[in-house]
């Protein structure tokens, strides 16, 4: 089991590793290098979550349609191969841009649809098949082994990138763009190599819920409607850094891209470290308070990040990192923990799509807002570093919000909700982590 734990880690890192050249390095090399519009950028490489609805009918899909009698693994294997292609191209989005702006622009559509769609088609089907192999008691070690071993990854390929780009030019950017997909394709079809046995039978899919039931649910709950919207508005701050942390250092410090893309690594180290501890917490102290801190901590990330360009300088900017990494291992567990409570006996399918919406939403929110922000700080080219201090300290105000409205979720009320309709809670939970593979 322990192999096919392992296994499931290397499909996990190699869908994660194709994000990281573009979340990153190509983000800060068009938006500060090349001069396209922050906003621009954000709905370029929005198409992983403007797509994350199709997860529900691929899930379905490959239920009913197995390929070669592989449920999950044909389709894995399609996906890893769509976001290796649009990595691939990816480097050449930066080199049409400055030659044929709108030819660029185009050219990114496919190459970020392509990536996108891959993304999605991968993630339900390894998840799936997760939750398939690892059984009900396995499924919280599955999941924390394929996360480890992605954030490793993620970090080596953030340390890579950063000596491979050391004088960056055109020619070097598409040789590490390529490098980091070969490496991707080599390490998911490894993962893939006899994980899933040959069933060509198939399978009767759980109940899908349409947008319109999903929303009646949520409107028509006091509770769920309240942490609809803290994880709404959490993830948009926590997630909707990505796309101003480097090209803010490069506009306020004056950071070359290995320097700026090193910055991932540095975030996802402290990322790993936290995790692991507040692995230790989990049952010590309550989620909820966990939950807060993290909150607080990552405000004051935010807060140390965008004063850093005003005082202090490069230094102050690094705690920031450093605390945002901290901050996001206990929201990360606090908040997944929260989120398997926060369902209702006989409709998990439909929550836990609602929350998985939410976070797919949230990271647009996040970005777009930030994004616009800095655009319009742009206008201005003297004040333009302005624009990211005014991000960094709106995302700072999300999470404020949201700690606010945390205050409101009571997780007992649903625990005796659970109770009054016959069903115990560890059972909601437990069938919370399985449909969280398949929504």
């Amino acid at each position: 089991m322990l192999l096919k734990r392992l296994q499931l880690g290397l499909i996990h890192a190699a869908v994660a590793i194709t994000l990281v050249p573009i979340n990153s390095t190509l983000n800060r090399i068009l938006i500060e290098d090349l001069a396209v519009y922050a906003t621009v950028v954000v709905l370029l490489f929005s198409p992983p979550y403007l797509f994350s609805f199709v997860q529900v009918a691929i899930g379905s899909f490959s239920d009913r349609y197995p390929i070669f009698g592989f449920r999950r693994s044909a389709y894995i294997a399609i996906g890893l191969v769509l976001c290796a292609s649009g990595l691939m191209i990816a480097a050449q989005v930066a080199e049409l841009i400055p030659v044929n702006f709108w030819a660029g622009i185009g050219l990114g559509v496919v190459t970020f649809g392509a990536w996108g769609m891959g993304f999605n088609l991968a993630t339900v089907s390894y998840f799936s098949l997760a939750s398939e192999i690892s059984g009900e008691e396995g499924r919280s070690k599955t999941t924390a082994i394929m996360f480890f071993i992605m954030i490793v990854a993620i970090i080596g390929t953030a340390a890579t990138l950063s000596r491979l780009l050391v004088d960056y030019t055109p020619e070097k950017l598409q040789s590490a763009f390529l490098s980091v997909a070969i490496v991707a394709l080599g390490i998911g079809f490894l993962g893939l190599l006899g994980l899933e046995s040959r069933d060509s039978a198939v399978v009767q899919s759980e109940k899908r819920y349409a947008i319109k039931e999903v929303i009646t649910e949520i409107l028509s709950n006091r509770q769920v409607k309240h942490f609809f919207i803290y994880l709404l508005l959490m993830l948009a701050a926590i997630l909707g850094q990505d796309v101003l942390l480097e090209p803010y250092a490069a506009r306020a410090f004056g950071m070359p891209v290995n320097e700026t893309t090193r910055i991932t690594s540095i975030w996802g180290t402290c990322f790993l470290l936290s995790l692991v501890v507040t692995g230790f917490l989990e049952g010590r102290i309550s989620k909820i308070r966990i939950a807060r801190l993290a909150s607080r901590l990552a405000i004051l990330s935010f807060v140390l990040v965008a004063l850093s360009a005003v005082a202090g300088g490069a230094p102050v900017f690094y705690i920031g990192v450093v605390l945002l990494g901290i901050a996001t291992g206990p929201a990360t567990v606090s908040n997944l923990s929260i989120m398997l409570d926060m369902t209702v006996p006989g409709k998990v399918g439909l929550f836990i799509g609602a929350w998985g919406s939410a976070s797919a939403f949230a990271r647009l929110l996040g970005t777009v807002v930030t994004a616009v922000v800095r655009d319009v700080a742009r206008l201005s080219p003297e004040n333009a570093v302005y624009g990211y201090v005014a991000g960094f300290l709106i995302l700072a105000f999300f999470l404020g919000v949201s700690l606010v409205i945390l205050k409101k979720v009571d997780i007992e009320k649903f625990h005796h909700k659970a109770e009054d309709v016959g069903m115990p809670v560890q059972s909601v939970v437990e069938r919370a982590a399985l449909a969280g593979g398949h929504d």
